[in-house]
């Protein structure tokens, strides 16, 4: 049966590789688990790996097996007998004898001795083929110097296919089926509704953020922008640290659906001991400037110690390595989605980045390659992007110091490439530097107003934050509000009912 399949399929003219090498393939194998399935649809139910049908190499193969997959999902008992119609007039199936091969399929059932090793050799073997497919067109490309020569690049681009491959894509991508991409919409709303309603994507332990956002999503990149001392590393950092706390527990603990993701933190601005030590600053709520001088008492020592064993285990992974170009970054983002499937990547910040140097000195033109790389990047790893981003000095130029869309910094491809843009705004930054000289005995009463009207603004703008959404390409836009407690730089969510605008509407 397998013989004459390889003879008269209309893969025949693809069954060898250069050189006259057979491509890996087992056509038994393939006929063996299409008949265990066609004896026993329960068999899907159990196999190790997710078998699609282009893991099959046969072509009639594949449309079997997609047929198969189709019947079960509507519930179907999937049998000969019920693919007969669809396959009387399949061309490929009359040069083997017609729907006979259907029943021919089941006709000793050998395959249910062992399916689940059957899928996992139809799987390894189509892996095995696209490595083939991989390293000919590598090969090709290597020995093609009629163009311009660029290695680094060729290297880049077989990186990215052989983790492709790693992720058991194949060659041929035809797109999305309506089926699947509304499979994984209602599993979508199934997590928000899970959640109590809201939470569809991974949450950033911010209640208001996930609120407004309804989480990090799949293939998003979010751009956070602030000017200096706004606090936006802090807050990247605390939203690195919630989603892997969350994951974390959910191993622990299990439930209906996790929420949270390993997350990976690349830091081209501070190194890994710095940002360590202001996590466990954050989480044993110890003063960070008390940590770095090391003046602190037994209490502060132990709540850190207890910190610090808690949070051993932690999946968040943090990359220092200096003047990281894009192609680094993805690079070294794809080796931590395979080594750790990290679900969230942090990019500390998008200007220190540099690009492939192709950019002719046009600062402009590489800080648009790296928002570009960036997008492609949370869409090829599937994985939500947050990208820092300093702000242009307009801001302040302005009496009203809120950001806007047009503040960021060196390109408008930022804000085009973004799905969502938001901006970290402190009132109290900018209030703390209007603090008028402190009165003393002898200052007139005109002066000693004066100091108490701006501070009674500062206690009132004490510790208040407010995260602008200023683009959302799938919700609304809006302020959330947070607390910033600066002597830990941490953000929460804030305990008030009524906590929007901070008086600044």
């Amino acid at each position: 049966m397998a013989e004459d399949l390889l003879i008269r399929s209309d893969s025949a003219t693809e069954t060898k590789a250069d050189k006259g090498r057979a491509l890996p393939t087992n056509l038994e194998a393939e006929a063996a688990f299409l008949g265990a399935v066609l004896i026993d649809n329960r068999v899907l139910e159990e196999l190790p790996i997710e078998l699609a049908p282009k893991h099959f190499y046969a072509p009639i193969h594949q449309r079997i097996f997609e047929r198969i997959l189709v019947g079960v999902d509507r519930q179907m008992v999937v049998t000969p007998v019920t693919l007969k119609p669809f396959f009387e007039a399949d061309e490929g199936l009359s040069e083997l004898g017609g729907t006979a091969y259907l029943a021919r399929l089941t006709a000793d059932g050998q395959g249910l001795l062992a399916p689940r090793e059957l899928a996992q050799q139809i799987y390894d073997l189509a892996l095995l083929r696209e490595l083939v497919s991989v390293g000919r067109e590598l090969v090709e490309s290597a020995l093609d110097t009629s163009e311009e020569v660029e290695p680094m690049r060729q290297i880049e681009g077989a990186e990215a296919r052989l983790f492709q491959v790693a992720e058991g894509a194949t060659s041929e991508n035809t797109g999305t089926h309506f089926r699947q991409a509304s499979h994984e919409a209602i599993r979508m709303v199934e997590a928000a509704m899970n959640s109590g309603g809201g939470l569809s994507g991974k949450t950033s332990g911010l209640e208001g953020i996930d609120r407004k956002t309804s989480g990090l999503h799949n293939s998003d990149l979010i751009i956070l922008a602030g000017r200096p001392g706004m606090g936006k590393s802090s807050l990247a950092m605390n939203i690195a640290f919630n989603c892997a706390e969350e994951y974390l527990n959910f191993q622990r603990d299990g439930g209906p659906h996790s929420y949270g993701a390993p997350a990976a933190f690349f830091s081209l601005e501070m190194s890994a001991d710095q940002l360590a030590t202001r996590i466990l600053a954050e989480q044993a709520e110890v003063s960070s400037e008390a940590l770095r001088s090391g003046k602190l008492n037994r209490d502060e020592f132990q709540k850190l110690s207890f910190a610090a064993q808690k949070l051993a285990d932690l999946p968040l992974y943090i990359d220092d390595t200096p003047a990281l170009t894009i192609s680094g970054l993805r690079t070294r983002a794809r080796r931590l989605k395979r080594r750790h499937d990290i679900g969230l990547i942090v990019v500390d910040y998008l200007q220190l980045l540099q690009g492939s140097g192709r950019a002719n000195d046009n600062r402009v033109n590489e800080i648009s390659e790296i928002s570009r790389g960036l997008k492609t990047l949370a869409k090829e790893l599937q994985v939500p992007v947050i990208a820092l981003s300093q702000l242009s000095r307009a801001v302040e130029q302005r009496e009203d110091k809120r950001p806007m869309l047009s503040d960021l910094r060196e390109s408008g491809s930022i804000e085009q490439d973004a799905d969502m843009v938001w901006f970290i705004f402190r009132a109290e930054y900018y209030h703390e530097a209007l603090r008028p000289d402190m009165p003393t005995e002898t200052s007139s009463e005109g002066d000693k107003e004066k100091y108490r009207v701006w501070e009674d603004r500062f206690l009132e703008l004490k510790n208040r934050a407010t995260l602008i959404v200023a683009k959302q390409r799938h919700g609304s836009t809006g302020n959330v509000p947070l607390h910033f407690q600066s002597e830990f730089t941490k953000f929460t969510s804030p305990n008030m009912k009524d906590y929007s605008d901070y008086g600044f509407e």
